[in-house]
This record gives C-alpha cells, sequence and structure tokens, in this order.
C-alpha cells in the first residue's frame, strides 16, 4: 500500500474547506490549486502576472515539503475566471515550465473570490533523481 503524507501551506482555506496543500501518495504529489496568495504575509497582489509568479512559488514550497521538485511536474491545470489574462501569464509560466514542459490544460471558471485571477494545479511523479532543494533555491 502506497505511503500517504499530507501538506499545509498554513492557508486559512484548507482548514476552512479541509483540504490540504498537497498530498504524497506514493511517488505521486498532487498539488491542489495554488492562487497568487503570499501565506507569509497575507497578501495577494491584484494583477495576474503577479500573482502566477506567486503561484508558482506557492507550487514549488509543496513540492519542496513533499520531496519532490518542479521537474517532477508531470501535468498542470491553469484556471483562470478571465480567459484574456492567460496570454499574459505565459512569460511566467514559461520561465517556470519551459523545460518541464508538463501535459497542460486551461480553464475558465469563477474563483473563490474576485481578487484572485488565476488558480494552478500540478501533478508531480517523484523520481529517485529528485533534488528539491537545489531546484527550489533557483526560483525563489
Amino acid at each position: 500500500m502506497a505511503s500517504r503524507k499530507l501538506i499545509s501551506s498554513g492557508s486559512p482555506f484548507e482548514s476552512k474547506i479541509g483540504y490540504s496543500r498537497a498530498v504524497v501518495s506514493g511517488e505521486f504529489v498532487f498539488v491542489s490549486g495554488c492562487t497568487g496568495y503570499d501565506y507569509k504575509t497575507g497578501s495577494i497582489s491584484d494583477d495576474v502576472v503577479e500573482q502566477a509568479e506567486q503561484s508558482m512559488k506557492n507550487i514549488a514550497l509543496a513540492l519542496s515539503e513533499a520531496g519532490a521538485s518542479l521537474k517532477d511536474i508531470v501535468r498542470v491545470r491553469y484556471i483562470l475566471p478571465d480567459r484574456a489574462d492567460f496570454a499574459s501569464t505565459w512569460p511566467v509560466l514559461q520561465k517556470w515550465l519551459r523545460d518541464i514542459r508538463p501535459a497542460a490544460t486551461m480553464i475558465q471558471a469563477g474563483l473563490m473570490e474576485e481578487i484572485m485571477k488565476i488558480e494552478i494545479e500540478v501533478t508531480a511523479r517523484k523520481t529517485e533523481q529528485t533534488t528539491p532543494e537545489a531546484d527550489l533555491s533557483s526560483w525563489l
């Protein structure tokens, strides 16, 4: 049976709704949708590009805590209330995922709060070559 580990970011939404930032199940890591909130400060920018950047930082931190790396991402979903905002986030997404090139989907849907302009979720598969600390330090 695969081991299971729950990871929290400290977001107030996790306890209010009843979910984990990430769940490790065997070699897979499922990272919940991450928005542009900086959980250290509780703040969020009103700019979609800055939110995309912070979302990717939140994902990188969750993967690191799971013993995984950005390089382990195999699937990504982008959810935006306004699909017209997606193209402006591409430089940020390319910076973080250019060489990884996971399978991807963009969905237009309403998010939990009006201020949220993008939510990103990923699935990763840990490998023996994973070195999360080295991967994380290059981005933060």
